[in-house]
């Protein structure tokens, strides 16, 4: 009997900001679609079964426990009383699997060294890679284990995993197939992304008498051998590549990203981070899920992102503004900018080991509203509904009927003070998946 499917029914909340109605933009981005107060979530078998007033919540899930041949009885009550539910948090960047780590590189950047200039000496990036293809499968999972209930407990429910630490194919796949098999353990849902043109690794590099030889010499690695591997191997959602000046140009980015589409993935793009590298453009042009950092985009690459925000294939904007941030950089992603052309505003943390070492996405959240000038309420939208438009999902990022039954629930009384208390640790409950991870 212990096995028989039991529903959720969430009540009593101060606040429920249901982020329904799909993918925001514009002065659409700040309204998190706040229910009525009274308003319920009720969950069965891993989906939402209403949001609605509690009787009305009550009876639909009765109902429905009926359907299935289960007792209208055997629900889960979980008092929200005085709190904020929102949906689950989705973090629609991050590099979560690694060796190592890059304390070094603090100095290093006080001392006045750049990230092109540390990654040139064979540490940034690179660093990382040797670190990580001499940890262990053993190493690698219990690491993301670990980071990913670090996320969970600061409400995130779908966190997206890209590769790219191992620039050769045995260890891409490694990395994709830890990543595969987290999302089938764990509370978290795992998206991997490969990422193999991350950086030109340092036996390609003095395989070839320059570094522009070396880098072409690896994009037709990536595209002839990389690719069909991580196609075959069938884990991979989304393929990315780091297009920026000094790593890899809009050509060559498009020749990997259009290979990848034929090999039937989305695509998804590191874009102008550094520099307006065409990056932008080329998300736009392609099509593609998201255009990921826009630390200094064109003028002309914001404006093809605001027309393929009109289209049947926006791109999203997702922001990682804890990279500046960490960095000690002035730089701000420009997302009033962004939000007033209306392109869709998604926020990640870019967890990784030596540009952004933050698990928590609200404090990427805070770091938002401080530096970018964001509102509560978009910064909410940008984590949750928008950031699961960014990863091609379309079941979850908001609270309503039929989405998958990822929520939190705050220990606030509104959503305006999630990135209010920086920081601070707000999850009351987490329930992922229909399941009851935090709390309760």
């Amino acid at each position: 009997m212990s096995d028989a499917p039991r529903g959720i029914l969430v009540t009593g909340a101060a606040e429920v900001a249901t982020c329904a109605g799909g993918l925001r933009r514009g002065s659409a981005q700040d309204d998190p679609a706040i229910a009525p107060p009274g308003t319920a979530v009720a969950c069965l078998e891993g989906r939402i079964v209403a949001v609605a007033a509690e009787p009305e919540a009550r009876d639909a899930l009765a109902a429905a426990l009926v359907e299935i041949g289960a007792s209208p009885d055997a629900c889960d009550v979980i008092d929200a009383t005085g709190s904020t539910v929102t949906p689950g948090l989705v973090d629609a960047h991050t590099h979560l699997l690694f060796g190592g780590s890059r304390e070094g590189e603090v100095a290093l950047r006080q001392r006045g060294a750049g990230y092109l200039e540390i990654l040139a000496t064979g540490g940034g990036i690179l660093a990382t890679v040797a670190a990580t293809r001499a940890a262990s499968d053993r190493e690698l999972a219990a690491h993301g284990r670990r980071w990913l209930g670090e996320m969970l407990r600061h409400g995130a429910t779908t966190v997206e995993a890209k590769s790219g630490y191992g620039l050769d194919t045995a260890t891409e796949l490694r990395l994709l197939a830890i990543a595969g098999r987290l999302a089938d353990d764990g509370s978290v849902d795992v998206i991997p992304t490969f990422l193999g043109a991350h950086a030109v690794p340092s036996e390609v590099r003095a395989a070839h008498p320059d570094a522009a030889a070396a880098t072409e010499a690896y994009v037709r690695a990536v595209i002839e051998e990389q690719l069909p591997a991580v196609a075959a191997q069938g884990v991979a959602r989304s393929v990315d590549v780091f297009c920026e000046t000094g790593v890899f140009s809009p050509d060559q980015a498009r020749r990997i990203l259009e290979a990848a589409r034929d090999q039937g993935l989305e695509i998804r793009l590191h874009a102008d981070e550094m520099a307006p590298s065409g990056g932008a453009e080329l998300a736009a042009e392609l099509g593609a899920l998201s255009a990921d950092h826009l630390g200094c985009p064109s003028a002309a690459g914001i404006g093809a992102l605001a027309a393929a925000a009109g289209s049947a294939r926006p791109v999203v904007a997702v922001l990682l503004p804890t990279v500046p941030w960490f960095l000690g950089q002035e730089l701000r992603e420009p997302a009033r900018e962004l939000i007033e052309a209306g392109v869709p505003i998604a926020i990640g943390t870019d967890f990784n080991p030596g540009t952004s070492p933050v698990p928590s996405l609200p404090l990427a959240m805070s770091v938002a509203m401080l530096r970018l000038g964001l509102t509560p309420s978009e910064v909410l939208v940008a984590t949750t509904v928008n950031a699961a438009a960014a990863l091609g999902l379309a079941d979850r990022g908001a609270l309503e009927r039929g989405r998958r039954a990822d929520l939190v629930v705050w220990d606030v009384p509104t959503h305006a003070q999630l990135p209010y208390w920086a920081g601070a640790g707000l999850v009351r409950v987490v329930i992922a998946g229909g399941r009851v991870v935090v709390g309760g």
